[in-house]
């Protein structure tokens, strides 16, 4: 049976676009979310903190957190860094691929292959 997974992030971006070509090349079904789009919900942002913790979701190097202002960026912690994510989901890191069992930020290959491993079998 063939597993499914859902991928989350803006679809313009270059790191979505190799996410989606590796994901359809080797057979792995997904939902896309835009949260650009859609939008993040508190619920889904609290799972992933959780899961995998703000700093990683965080993204500092992107156009969005070079745009806040020093206020914003000063003293960051949990709270503030869910309630920037949640106010602009585009400080999220993309890709992000809920497979079920792992969550997975960025587009890596080979971390890609060894979390499907077998899945189109």
């Amino acid at each position: 049976m063939q597993r499914r997974c859902r991928i989350y992030g803006i679809r313009n971006c270059d790191r979505m676009k190799k996410a989606f070509a590796w994901l359809a090349e080797h057979g792995v079904a997904y939902d896309f979310t835009d949260y650009q789009r859609a939008g993040v919900s508190d619920d889904l942002l609290f799972d992933w903190n959780r899961r995998i913790g703000w700093r990683l979701l965080l993204n500092t190097r992107g156009t969005t957190w070079k745009r806040l202002g020093e206020e914003e960026r000063a003293e960051m912690d949990e709270t503030r860094a869910l309630t920037l994510m949640a106010r602009h989901p585009s400080l999220i890191r993309r890709p992000l691929l809920d497979t079920g069992n792992a969550l997975l930020i960025g587009f890596d290959a080979a971390r890609y292959a060894t979390e499907f491993a077998g899945a189109g079998e």
